[in-house]
């Protein structure tokens, strides 16, 4: 059964738009789109980390965490890892959580968490990634602030459980400042109890002490830190219609979040000639589907009499292999030469 003439034009376009690279419609950390602005931030891509940690003294109970994120792709897992050491595949924003036991000499447990991220295996749990500038902010906190706001979700804890289970976002508030990169003060990706050097743990012991005086004295403010990427809560809040979600909150000081950010070398940019190629391919496809719906619907053509100039294209393949003969005869008849001919 032949397709009715208004869906006619309707699936070709569809067919076309379905060539067309993935990243176009995808979240694309070169090319983020705020308000009509755009920002690149390939070169914050990769797994950056921060870390916070809270007690229950009563309890006796301590809880550390690792926030790993990744902007630009999906967090890759350990050498060894698991479901029960690592979030599930498509996360960009993970947390790893120390379960530790003052009153115990037992060895503490973790607990991946997973924040935000696309999961296919949570009922096409997806980022739903949102972003708005700061200057444009209904919210006086961010007035005379430059930047973005980015609002990452698709994560849950505990992550098969439907009904038990709270919702996970990430908000980074990407800071203009001219003077940093966005990569002062980075660390690396690091599971606890990895092997480590005891000046490594020593620096860990103080940290700890840093993150605990912060704890008891910041009131809800960003950490205190040189750092470019802040950590600044991970809170219960209240969203649309009441529901619960947990809130990851960080700040990342960086000069790729101003609005006249430098341009970073070897970008997203096409190029003349990339997008020449681009759009000669889409008006060609755009004569071609346009032609064949004029064709159907004035002379009710069928098969190759839709396209436009049909016969020419038809005749292609059988153009080309006598041009292909020709080249060869003329290679061959040009290596042999001339000589008197019998009389």
């Amino acid at each position: 059964m032949a397709p009715s003439r208004s869906r006619a034009p309707l699936l070709s376009l569809l067919a076309v738009a379905s060539l067309l690279p993935h990243s176009v419609w995808g979240f694309d950390c070169k090319d983020i789109l705020a308000d009509r602005t755009h920002f690149n931030f390939k070169e914050l891509g990769g797994p950056h980390v921060v870390h916070w940690q809270e007690q229950d003294l009563a309890k006796e109970l301590q809880w550390k965490y690792n926030f790993t994120v990744d902007l630009c792709d999906s967090l890759k897992w350990h050498k060894g890892g698991s479901l029960a050491t690592e979030c599930h595949h498509g996360a960009r924003v993970c947390g790893i959580r120390e379960n530790i036991d003052l009153s115990s000499d037992k060895n503490s447990t973790i607990t991946p968490i997973d924040i935000a991220g696309t999961f296919q295996t949570q009922n096409g749990r997806n980022i739903d990634a949102r972003f708005e500038l700061l200057s444009r902010s209904k919210s006086h906190s961010d007035a005379g602030r430059e930047g973005v706001r980015a609002t990452l979700n698709g994560g849950r804890f505990p992550f098969d459980k439907k009904k038990e289970g709270t919702n996970q976002r990430a908000i980074i508030e990407f800071v203009c400042d001219k003077e940093r990169t966005g990569l002062e003060g980075d660390e690396k990706d690091v599971r606890p109890h990895e092997d480590g050097d005891k000046e490594e743990k020593k620096g860990d012991d103080k940290k700890e002490e840093k993150l605990r005086a912060r704890e008891e004295n910041s009131n809800g403010k960003c950490e205190d830190t040189d750092a470019s990427l802040r950590f600044c809560g991970y809170q219960e809040e209240i969203e649309d219609k009441d529901k619960k979600v947990r809130t990851l909150r960080l700040e990342w000081r960086t000069k790729y979040a101003c609005e006249d950010a430098p341009a970073v070398d070897g970008g997203s940019h096409w190029g003349f000639f990339g997008w020449f190629f681009i759009i000669v391919f889409l008006a060609i496809a755009a004569y071609l589907i346009f032609g064949s719906w004029l064709n159907y619907n004035r002379y009710g053509a069928r098969g190759w009499d839709l396209l436009p100039h049909g016969d020419t294209i038809r005749d292609i393949p059988y153009i080309a292999k006598d041009f292909a003969r020709k080249v060869v005869g003329s290679v061959q008849g040009g290596g042999s030469r001339g000589g008197y001919a019998a009389v």
